[in-house]
């Protein structure tokens, strides 16, 4: 190879990756002879200026792909439910206070029962279904989440749930969350 050409190559290398990565293999120190070329005392000196690097491959055993968990998955389908306008308003408050409580109305209601599934596509507009716990396809907890307008006070999410032993008609308080005095978005908005 042309002694510029290498230079120019080797430069660029070093210019491009702003010194991380050192165009310091075997090509740039040997012609196509195997003979040591005058490009070398060019490489030596950039490398006094740029620091080495060590590339070292990890080998590491891929992770076996694991199914989210029945909370996960009641999580992820409540975010559905609020959306990206509602959810960063309101997550604080739903992760510390409220998601508690749904994982403990799970665990309550539903200790004897395995193979547990979470609906998906919560409603959204003014809908209140967020979610439902079903066993072997029949719905044991309906969780739900409704606007409430207070004259005067605002508006404020409550967070509460039905289950079938009461044929899902009364109401189980998980708690409630503040909005504002404005109407709140759709859900799914």
């Amino acid at each position: 190879m042309k002694k510029w050409l290498k230079q120019s190559l080797m430069v660029t290398v070093a210019f491009l990756t702003f010194g991380v990565i050192t165009p310091m293999h075997e090509i740039w120190h040997n012609d196509d002879s195997g003979k040591a070329s005058a490009s070398s005392s060019f490489a030596e000196a950039a490398d006094l200026e740029t620091p080495k690097t060590e590339v070292v491959e990890a080998i590491e055993p891929t992770p076996k792909s694991e199914e989210p968990s029945l909370l996960d998955l009641a999580k992820e389908q409540s975010y559905v439910k609020f959306g990206t306008r509602i959810a960063p308003k309101i997550s604080d408050d739903f992760d510390t206070y409220i998601f508690p409580k749904i994982e403990e109305a799970i665990a309550l209601n539903c200790a004897e029962l395995d193979e547990l599934t979470i609906t998906e596509n919560p409603s959204g507009g003014y809908a209140e279904k967020m979610f439902h716990v079903q066993h072997q396809g029949k719905d044991v907890i309906r969780f739900h989440v409704r606007t409430e307008n207070r004259p005067s006070e605002g508006f404020y999410y409550n967070f509460h749930y039905h289950v079938a032993q009461d044929n899902f008609s009364t109401h189980h308080d998980l708690g409630e969350i503040y909005w504002s005095k404005n109407t709140p978005p759709k859900w799914l908005s």
